[in-house]
């Protein structure tokens, strides 16, 4: 019962058993209600083998665009076999908040943040999430969660003595976990829109499969309480696909309804990202960049704008080649 759980509960920890070649890592999103503050934090394991194992804590604040990687020993990593609980050092990390105590010469951050009134990707029987049944295939290159797509948070985080106050600012959580990263991707996130109750989620990644590969989608729009799916599983089909260091565009459909994404990238910090289990993939990401999504329904030969806005504080990577990308497609 416990791996059945585990299996339709994303955000628990998915790596009991793994030895070699495995990471696993959670990420949140917080940004203050002034927008003034931007700080992800990002704790995880990485096991290469018996002999390179050990437990992180990634802090990236957008406002000094600084990075930090905390390395925990193995030990350190600690998991509720019953929910989602993660305990790394000093430092507690739940789908209800996060409790930072880091002291290291290099970082004093201390602090703990509560969210509430949160929404994440349907699970249902058949499909876990935001993987849908490519959950079911063992030993994809990653999997992906998103625990929620928007929320609301209260507390503070305190860095080298700065306080961060964080209260009624707005939250997105995610997770990923596998071998490694994707050698193409994109990803994109916003939740701070002109409108309240809307948040976008984009991951365009070249997926290995049986020896070939395939260019993959998870996309989600959450709207006033409803998420709106378009994926590679669900038949929903790309167009105009196209990315460069600065800037990313596509169109995204299914029968029912479309989305337009258009995203401009702004500087950011270097992150340590997974191949093989191992943290040694460097990648650029921003929390201060920009995405403009118009979604809608089609009716007919018709189409009817139900949201269009832009989105600030947006989180947008880009990594590997468009080329891998839009061939997979």
């Amino acid at each position: 019962m416990g791996a059945l759980k585990r299996f339709y509960t994303p955000e628990m920890f998915q790596g009991i058993g793994r030895k070699k070649h495995y990471f696993e890592g959670w990420y949140y999103k917080n940004v203050s209600a002034d927008s003034a503050s931007a700080i992800a934090v990002i704790p995880g394991i990485s096991i290469v083998d018996k002999n390179d194992t050990h437990s992180f804590i990634q802090f990236f604040n957008a406002r000094e665009k600084s990075a930090y990687y905390f390395r925990y020993g193995a030990d350190e990593f600690k998991y509720n076999k019953k929910e989602f609980k993660v305990n790394i050092g000093k430092s507690e990390f739940t789908k209800q908040g996060i409790k930072l105590n880091i002291e290291t010469p290099e970082a004093v951050i201390k602090g703990e943040l509560s969210y509430s009134k949160m929404t994440g990707w349907p699970v249902t029987l058949l499909s876990p999430g935001a993987m849908g049944w490519y959950a079911f295939v063992p030993r994809m290159e990653c999997y992906h969660g998103i625990m929620g797509f928007d929320h609301a948070i209260k507390g503070n985080i305190t860095v080298n003595g700065h306080e961060y106050d964080m209260d009624n600012g707005r939250g997105y959580m995610e997770k990923d976990w596998g071998t490694s990263m994707p050698s193409s991707w994109i990803w994109a996130q916003s939740n701070h829109f002109e409108k309240p109750n809307a948040s976008v989620f984009v991951s365009i990644a070249k997926i290995p499969w049986f020896g070939k590969s395939f260019t993959g989608y998870l996309c989600g729009f959450y709207l006033d309480g409803t998420v709106y799916r378009f994926t590679t599983y669900l038949g929903a089909k790309i167009s105009g696909l196209k990315a460069d260091e600065h800037n990313i565009h596509f169109t995204i459909e299914d029968k029912k309804y479309f989305m337009e994404v258009t995203g401009k990238r702004a500087d950011g910090a270097v992150l340590a990202a997974p191949s093989f289990g191992g943290m040694s993939t460097k990648i650029k990401e921003s929390l201060q960049s920009e995405l403009k999504v118009k979604f809608g329904r089609k009716t007919g030969k018709s189409r009817e704008v139900m949201f269009e806005g832009t989105g600030k504080n947006a989180g947008l990577e880009y990594v590997g080649h468009i080329g891998e990308l839009v061939s997979g497609l």
